[in-house]
């Protein structure tokens, strides 16, 4: 079946493009969700009178949901589910339960603007595109854990916490670099502390250098008097 399409869809084609899609795919997608229509004649001089408005009004959305994606864009939220020591879930993560979490986190989405190609069945974290607008998708992430802990333990080392074990082996490699930042810390503070001890001897050094020299200054007038003195007699 030939369509008009009124918005873009991905891998089919841009707004106003004419497509020729499965019967199935347009009577049960395209056409009920008034993403496209019928390619007849009528349809495509009706579409061409409507063009100048359906891009201003597509125009405006996609603006509304750029707005939305700077805020979203990045955001990252916390599924907590049961799983095995190999890390796979006692059940699976869908759409439903990341667009849940993202409104939780303050925005407005639906599980149709998830795309999640199969359920989610292991703890970790994972990059899921939510598209705000057929022309604009950004990404989230799913920090899939046994509880928030660990969550937080996935979030700081990039890597799924499997066993306990593993969750006890990164919690001591986080106090491990806790504890580096903080002496590399003080050894820099010790290292400015050094640097200005150094900067202001050289300083006093300096300055009692310009104080002899001031005081050479004086004495050679005096000098040259007292000869001027010995002259005379």
């Amino acid at each position: 079946m030939e369509v008009i399409l009124l918005e873009r869809i991905e891998k089919l084609g841009q707004m106003g493009d004419v497509v020729s899609v499965k019967s199935g795919y347009a009577r049960n997608f395209l056409l009920p969700k008034s993403k496209a229509l019928r390619a007849t004649e009528d349809n495509r001089k009706h579409f061409e009178t409507q063009r100048a408005q359906l891009e201003a009004d597509n125009l405006k959305l996609r603006g509304e949901a750029e707005k939305v994606g700077e805020k979203l864009d990045g955001l990252s939220v916390i599924l907590v589910r049961q799983a095995g020591e190999s890390g796979q879930l006692y059940g699976s993560v869908n759409a439903r339960d990341i667009a849940e979490q993202v409104v939780n986190g303050g925005f407005t989405i639906s599980r149709q603007q998830v795309e999640l190609a199969h359920p989610i069945k292991a703890l970790g974290l994972y990059t899921v595109q939510v598209r705000l607008h057929p022309e604009l998708s950004v990404s989230v992430i799913a920090n899939i854990a046994r509880s928030e802990e660990e969550a937080k333990i996935q979030a700081k080392t990039g890597q799924a916490v499997l066993t306990i074990d593993q969750e006890e082996a990164a919690q001591a490699k986080i106090e491990a670099e806790k504890i580096f930042e903080k002496a590399e810390d003080a050894e820099e503070a010790e290292a400015i502390e050094a640097a200005a001890v150094e900067e202001a001897a050289e300083e006093e050094a300096a300055a009692e250098a310009a104080s002899e020299e001031a005081a050479a200054e004086a004495e050679e007038p005096e000098t040259e008097a007292e000869e001027e003195e010995k002259t005379d007699v």
